[in-house]
């Protein structure tokens, strides 16, 4: 390991890149546990300084996935199942994408979204816990997470309970306080073997990394979005920005709430949720809420729902997407389909 960092640790006029293979490499070092705690912070904390290489992040990606244990699904609803990959440092704001899951999975459409325990430098409200609020047991084997995707159409993922090195590392993590490139890594794993994707991103600079990443990952039609805390969830008071990676091409295109009637302000004291308001207002939404006091946050599901409708070929327009969510929650799709997987899950549990 220490061949490595001297390449990457010598300094902002002196550090070099490593290369594909020796990237893989120190990422297999890493994996297997041959580096110590302070060789893995010091590695970490260069490549943050060096700033990351295309091929280093794809290297460390291939190494981590080919560690991890799998999900196995059958052909068919491997080809037709969709990742939704956000932050994993956590977040403060309202969690769309599960509720949106939801809706998209009591519509048939096969949904793996994932998490671990929320990681600096945020240390948000973790998808995973907003899961266990919601009553759904996340401590699942990789079968049974596969199995809960293949009778109701959603699975949640643990994801370092999968990825022992993302287990092993996350003392490291913790202890150094800051963003790194791992934090790249453990969301574009692909651990369902997915052909459909999409993820959040910060900032857009990182756009072709994610593009490539997405690629390399057996992903034939992925979607990134700069999207609320760097998650795949657009917000409903100002425009964002989707960018289309599909047969080898990237190409961009921008999202105006207000095209749809969306019209709102950021209201940040609506902002900075627990993980049990963000399950009641989920649960709420679900079962057909549709008062003044939520319409911020039941918004955001019919614009992220409907998007994800268009992108995804369910609907012809962004605006039948937003029709069609809307009618799921005034008849209460949604809450019927929480409880069917929270009976799947429960199911699994005694088998």
């Amino acid at each position: 390991m220490k061949e490595w960092i001297k390449i990457v640790a010598r300094g902002k006029k002196n550090s070099r890149d490593l290369t594909y293979e020796q990237a893989l490499e120190a990422a297999k070092t890493i994996a297997a546990g041959e580096a110590t705690e302070a060789q893995v912070a010091a590695f970490l904390v260069a490549q943050r300084l060096k700033t990351e290489s295309v091929n280093e992040v794809l290297a460390f990606t291939k190494s981590f996935r080919d560690a991890s244990e799998t999900i196995p699904l059958k052909e068919g609803i491997r080809e037709r199942c969709i990742d939704f990959a956000g932050a994993y440092t956590g977040r403060n704001t309202f969690a769309a994408t599960i509720p949106v899951s939801i809706l998209l999975a009591a519509n048939g459409l096969p949904v793996y979204f994932h998490s671990s325990d929320s990681l600096p430098p945020r240390n948000g409200v973790s998808l995973k816990d907003i899961v266990t609020q919601l009553g759904i047991e996340t401590d699942l084997s990789s079968e049974q997470v596969g199995r809960s995707i293949e009778q109701v159409n959603i699975g949640f993922g643990w994801t370092e309970k999968f990825v022992p090195p993302l287990a092993a590392i996350r003392s490291v993590r913790e202890e150094i306080g800051v963003r790194s490139f791992i934090n790249t890594v453990e969301k574009l794993l692909n651990l369902t073997g997915s052909t459909r994707g999409m993820t959040g991103i910060f900032h857009k600079t990182v756009v072709d990394l994610n593009a490539s990443l997405i690629e390399q990952q057996g992903f034939q039609e992925g979607y990134i979005v700069q999207g609320v805390e760097g998650t795949e969830d657009l917000p409903v008071y100002r425009k964002s920005i989707f960018y289309e990676v599909k047969d080898e091409k990237t190409r961009s295109f921008q999202v105006d709430p207000k095209e749809y009637g969306f019209c709102h302000k950021r209201e940040e004291e609506k902002e900075n949720l627990t993980a049990a308001e963000q399950a009641r207002l989920i649960r709420s939404i679900l079962e057909g809420d549709n008062t003044e006091a939520i319409q911020y946050y039941r918004d955001q599901v019919l614009l992220n729902a409907g998007i994800r409708y268009y992108l995804f070929g369910v609907t012809e327009t962004i605006d039948e997407g937003i029709e069609g969510a809307n009618t799921q929650l005034e008849q209460q799709k949604g809450a019927d389909h929480l409880e069917k997987w929270r009976h799947c899950v429960e199911k699994e549990l005694v088998l």
